[in-house]
């Protein structure tokens, strides 16, 4: 079992800790929804030092990008990001990650805690351009500072102006008296924010810095099972879950992030399959009386027959009704088709909704 930098941290205050892709993580502190309305009204930080970051450099780095990833890196430009995927052969997904453009031929890849060595393995397999190829993830620590008081409790900690960064943009500058961290305006929870990149031996500084500056905000600690309905309320995909090796990113409505302008792995099957049309959906729903679904649940019709299986679901804190995603056939698929969650034998009614669930 693996440690982030701040485990000890964690320990000191009082956080459940449970294993999670491999590491010893803060699962909660105070409970899940005290920690949930903490970041959907004011600012928490979360240590997701578990997520891996691979630097890829070289002449040919954008070449092997275009070529393991399903969006159009091409389009970045130095200071973006971009979400993507990793299709493999099969027409499923190996990952997803986030891709940032830190200079001319110069490229971070995020990736998913537990599929580092996975995804390590699969680039390194496509990787016979020469591209230089780093695996950071031991090394490099990762903050999540998240909510709408995000900003304003962090200025006085950089010089740059944090409220000028667009999402999905970042600035690579000073922070909490560090120099050349990463500054980015992505996150996982929808309520804004910056996720902050550093190296290990400086991450215990910028925490502590962090929860002075955010004193007067309310500022707490967040764990990762608040992370789960907060990005669950916007729909976010969880790999393992909602995408897997056996989910195609069309299937997964991830087809924003797949572009047939360029030829990638499995590109020319999952142009097929888009043209054909899937045969089965991820979709949102929201239950229709109070119940909680839960993964693998069985989704039916009014029939009682089985039209799916529930991926992520939970009681929504800020909503205080479950809601979920689940993968059912296209016939059953369209906003404000009547569905029914299979719970304990029990067939309870839900509805298929548009995403996001939480509208601020």
């Amino acid at each position: 079992m693996k440690n982030t930098a701040l485990t000890h941290i964690h320990e000191s205050l009082g956080a459940k800790m449970l294993p999670f892709a491999g590491y010893n993580m803060p699962i909660s502190y105070e409970g899940v929804n005290a920690e949930h309305e903490t970041v959907r009204n004011a600012v928490g930080v979360f240590d997701v030092s578990h997520m891996g970051e691979f630097l890829i450099s070289g002449p040919n780095a954008l070449a092997l990008i275009q070529k393991v990833c399903s969006n159009d890196a091409s389009t970045l430009a130095i200071g973006r990001a971009q979400y993507s995927c990793l299709p493999n052969n099969d027409g499923g997904i190996v990952d997803d990650l986030i891709i940032y453009k830190m200079k001319d031929e110069e490229y971070l890849l995020v990736v998913n805690a537990s599929n580092i060595d996975k995804d390590w393995e699969w680039i390194s397999a496509h990787n016979d351009l020469g591209v230089d190829m780093k695996n950071l993830s031991d090394d490099y620590s990762l903050l999540a500072i998240q909510g709408p008081k995000a900003v304003e409790s962090m200025q006085a900690l950089s010089s740059i102006d944090l409220a000028s960064i667009p999402y999905y943009h970042f600035e690579v500058a000073d922070f909490a008296g560090i120099d050349n961290v990463i500054i980015s305006a992505t996150g996982y929870t929808g309520s804004g924010g910056f996720e902050i990149y550093c190296k290990n031996d400086e991450v215990e500084q910028i925490w502590n810095k962090v929860f002075e500056a955010g004193a007067a905000y309310g500022i707490k600690p967040i764990g990762l099972a608040a992370r789960d309905t907060l990005r669950l309320e916007m729909g976010f995909c969880l790999y393992g879950n909602d995408i897997s090796d056996t989910t195609s990113p069309l299937e997964a409505g991830l087809g924003w992030i797949t572009k047939f302008t360029k030829e990638f792995t499995n590109s020319e099957n999952l142009k097929k399959q888009k043209e054909a049309g899937v045969s089965r959906k991820l979709i949102a729903f929201e239950m229709q009386e109070r119940a909680v679904p839960r993964h693998d649940y069985e989704i039916v019709d009014a029939t009682g027959a089985v039209i799916g299986i529930v991926t992520s679901g939970t009681m929504s804190p800020s909503m205080g009704k479950g809601i979920g995603l689940g993968y059912v056939t296209v016939a059953n698929s369209a906003v404000d088709s009547d569905i029914f969650i299979r719970i304990r034998k029990n067939d309870v009614a839900a509805k298929v909704v548009k995403l996001p669930f939480y509208k601020k």
